[in-house]
């Protein structure tokens, strides 16, 4: 289907820079079954569940995946900025260089020249391959948790452009760019639909019978490529590398079994589920790379209800929600969203989507 179905226009002003305080006070954008809508907050949240329904955290961490950067070729040198998407071995990461055309299989950078940097010993790299689309592999000459530290040190939290082009990243993004339970480090985007809770409405859900579940989708900065094709049909979705445990998978399994709802925090958290999901709807273990890309007229198989955050005009994660909640329906709420001022993106408000089995397949 045309990518052009999936644009709309977005005043800037509705572009969150910072995160609500407290993060639960959020505003919520509820489409119900039969695409009505509600404006509620996020602390209402347990009040829209039920007792014995599941709530599915992505408890992927960011790292400091930004990285700048000097190439060296023979006696030429230029600067270069990247940003890691996927690890692929304990010394090398994929990432995203600008600008890739002055780099060349076998060009050294070395990253960070900060007294920072100094203090923790030099962060070299060697591009061993160059793809697409400004994509190389990177070989450190750290490996393992060296490397990491060396990261920590060096790297800048990878904000998404549509932040870092109107201000740097500063010390709270340290903080409001990370979910209160992130475990398991390898993300360069955070799960934002779980930015908005607190202890206080974890202890509210727990109080109402909610259960939660934890997986691991480790975003990569594909998130925020845009789609550049012009139908969906040839849009290359790139890999993410996601964990369902056994126990994870049994335990969801046993709530759909009781009547339960599943409801995933989270499109990370969905596209994992429905990667683990077998055709009758139970989830398997699951432990390895997935590129799911959902769009009108998927069949959802895992996930009952979606929290997600407002997405941006002609990307992947709009047309995943378009075929959860249809295609129609979300047009509507997204409309809705922009006329009553609801702060878009990764800072910004949430919405509580109700799955809709009716395809609403747009022509």
């Amino acid at each position: 289907m045309k990518v052009d179905l999936f644009d709309f226009d977005l005043p800037d002003e509705r572009i969150a820079l910072r995160p609500a305080d407290p993060r639960d006070s959020a505003r919520m954008l509820v489409v119900g079954e039969g695409g009505t809508l509600g404006d509620r907050n996020v602390f209402d949240l347990p009040k829209l569940l039920r007792p014995g329904d599941a709530l599915v955290f992505n408890d992927t961490k960011v790292i400091p995946a930004q990285l700048h950067g000097i190439r060296t070729r023979a006696e030429n040198r230029s600067a270069v900025d990247a940003t890691l998407h996927m690890r692929v071995a304990a010394d090398r990461w994929r990432a995203f260089m600008r600008p890739a055309k002055r780099l060349a299989v076998g060009d050294r950078i070395a990253f960070g020249h900060s007294a920072e940097a100094c203090m923790s010993g030099a962060l070299n790299a060697t591009v061993v391959e160059k793809g697409e689309a400004g994509e190389v592999e990177l070989a450190f000459d750290l490996s393992g948790p060296a490397l990491d530290e060396a990261l920590h040190a060096v790297g800048h939290i990878p904000l998404p452009p549509y932040i870092a082009s109107k201000r740097p990243e500063d010390a709270r993004d340290r903080a409001d760019y990370q979910t209160i339970y992130a475990d398991q480090e390898g993300a360069v985007a955070a799960p934002t639909a779980g930015l908005h809770f607190t202890p206080d409405l974890m202890a509210a859900l727990d109080d109402a019978g909610i259960s939660r579940h934890f997986v691991t989708l480790h975003v990569g900065a594909g998130t925020f490529l845009p789609v550049k094709a012009d139908d969906t049909a040839d849009h290359k979705m790139h890999s993410e590398i996601g964990v369902v445990t056994e126990e994870v998978a049994a335990s969801l399994n046993a709530v759909r079994a009781r009547g339960g709802r599943i409801v995933s925090v989270g499109t990370t958290s969905l596209r994992l589920l429905e990667s683990a999901a077998q055709p009758d709807g139970t989830i398997q273990p699951w432990q390895g790379p997935t590129d799911i890309f959902i769009t009108p007229g998927y069949q959802f198989r895992a996930v009952d209800i979606l929290m997600t955050n407002f997405h941006l005009p002609r990307s992947t994660l709009f047309m995943l929600v378009s075929a959860f909640a249809g295609f129609g329906t979300m047009r509507d709420a997204y409309a809705h969203a922009i006329r009553d001022g609801y702060r878009f993106y990764s800072y910004g408000d949430s919405s509580l989507l109700f799955r809709n089995d009716v395809q609403d397949v747009p022509a």
